[in-house]
């Protein structure tokens, strides 16, 4: 079997028992073996980039890094990559910064990825790129002549042709994802939008999942990730054990718990969550006193503009609530910008009578796989869903709002602290059965078949689309 080398923008190298695993390596955990390698970016800055990576064994995966040269990874990271790309992709085309030497510098540290992975590659090898910081390192490494299997994943949403044109060099960047052999999306929407934006922007031929151009041909498939919800579920009956999460049940007294766990973006629809819970508590005075709402969303990308102006909206929003509906010893909203432990996480979602999991954009959100895996089948939670994730086109059971209302969202809140125990569990049966069949592994296996199979029967080549 060809040797999988997974390539990503940071690299999950274990360092102890105590490091908490990204989303990225929960998923691709399993496909991980004795052999494989994981290449990316070190977290080092320097005055010059790494020509050469440097290498680490770790229960039998080799972890290959390299480091970025601090002027190249200010554009890439936080100028093109999270300042153009990020908000555009999440059809933010009002807060898209684009600037020429930040995109010099995005394909500068692609370039410095092919360049310094070129040496490590065997000729059978199968190379996975992952996300949205690494769309032209395919094209580049077929460049330097690598002929294996290609394949890239996009976690993030994608955009329709009307709104990605909007991009100055979105041809160029169509043109780099079109030399993978393999392209994954988290929904059948997004994959659509990848083949329109081909078809319209390249004048490519599209045939079902298959679009051709200039003599090769791709495939752009959803393939929907998933979770080890079996391994989530059994660490989250256990962590309510745990002292943090025991320290939190008492200071409930009694009263329900809602829960929203986000990463501090834009996308997250944080400010519409806030706002409907403060018109929770207003339009339905009966849930006074009887409810907390945790949120979690620790900081992040804090040297972008719109993420500093977030947190002081957020913090703005936290302030009014608490002070209009707070007593001496209830205090409705407790909001933490902290990174918080995957297995903190578990319990308090077990502890959770409602999910609040309302993106504005998202490409799938496993948060709201984890919530129902973590809940008791006897006594289970209601996950409230933005019909804008991904995972809603595969959780219907969940209550799915708008998130652009936070009337909405309101309303789906009451509703799930409303929600006879019979229709919870029937709603909770159906989204677990979901998120048990639709694996991790299953997303791994799934992806990695197609690259294999496109690999065999690779037409044009190594050559590339110019």
């Amino acid at each position: 079997m060809a040797r999988l080398v997974v390539v990503s923008n940071r690299v999950p190298i274990p360092k102890a028992r105590s490091t908490t695993a990204g989303g990225l390596a929960v998923a691709l955990r399993d496909v991980m073996t004795a052999g494989s390698m994981w290449f990316g970016w070190s977290g080092r800055l320097s005055h010059e980039p790494s020509n050469h990576a440097s290498l680490l064994h770790a229960r039998g995966v080799t972890y290959a890094t390299v480091d970025l040269a601090a002027e190249n990874h200010r554009g890439f990271y936080v100028g093109f990559a999270n300042g153009a790309l990020w908000p555009l992709l999440h059809f933010r085309e009002d807060l898209m910064h684009f600037r020429r030497e930040d995109y010099a510098g995005y394909l500068r540290v692609n370039a410095t990825f092919a360049s310094a992975l070129e040496s490590l590659l065997q000729p059978d090898d199968m190379v996975w790129a992952h996300n949205y910081h690494l769309i032209p390192f395919g094209r580049i490494l077929r460049e330097q002549g690598f002929c294996g299997p290609l394949g890239f994943f996009l976690h993030i949403p994608f955009a329709p042709p009307s709104m990605l044109e909007a991009l100055p060099v979105a041809r160029d960047l169509m043109a780099d994802l079109c030399a993978y052999e393999a392209v994954g999306f988290q929904t059948e929407d997004y994959a659509r939008d990848f083949r329109d934006c081909a078809q319209r922007l390249l004048g490519a031929t599209v045939d079902g999942e298959w679009v051709r151009l200039k003599g090769r041909r791709l495939r752009a498939l959803a393939v929907l990730i998933g979770i080890d919800a079996e391994a989530f579920a059994h660490d989250a009956e256990h962590a309510v054990r745990d002292k943090i999460v025991q320290r939190v049940a008492a200071s409930l007294s009694g009263r329900r718990l809602a829960i929203g766990v986000d990463r501090m973006d834009y996308s997250k629809g944080l400010p519409n969550r806030f706002e409907a819970y403060g018109r929770l508590l207003e339009r339905y005075p009966e849930h006074r006193r009887k409810i907390h709402f945790l949120q979690i969303c620790p900081r992040s990308r804090e040297e972008v503009e719109e993420y500093r102006k977030l947190r002081i909206e957020l913090d703005r929003l936290a302030g009014r609530i608490n002070g209009r509906f707070s007593e001496l010893d209830w205090t409705p909203l407790r909001y933490n910008t902290r990174a918080t432990s995957r297995k903190v996480i578990a319990g308090l979602y077990r502890l959770s009578g409602i999910g609040v999991v309302t993106p504005l954009r998202d490409g799938m959100n496993l948060v709201a796989k984890e919530y129902v895996a973590a809940q008791s089948q006897e006594d289970p939670g209601v996950l409230v869903l933005s019909q804008f994730a991904g995972a809603a086109r595969e959780l219907g059971e969940a209550v799915n709002v708008n998130p652009f209302d936070p009337d909405e969202i309101t309303d789906a809140m009451h509703l799930a602290l409303t929600m006879p125990l019979a229709e919870r569990r029937h709603r909770h049966q159906a989204l677990r059965a979901t998120i048990f069949r639709a694996t991790a592994q299953a997303y791994c296996h799934r992806f990695i078949q197609a690259l294999e199979r496109r690999g065999q029967t690779r037409d044009g080549g190594c050559s590339t689309p110019n």
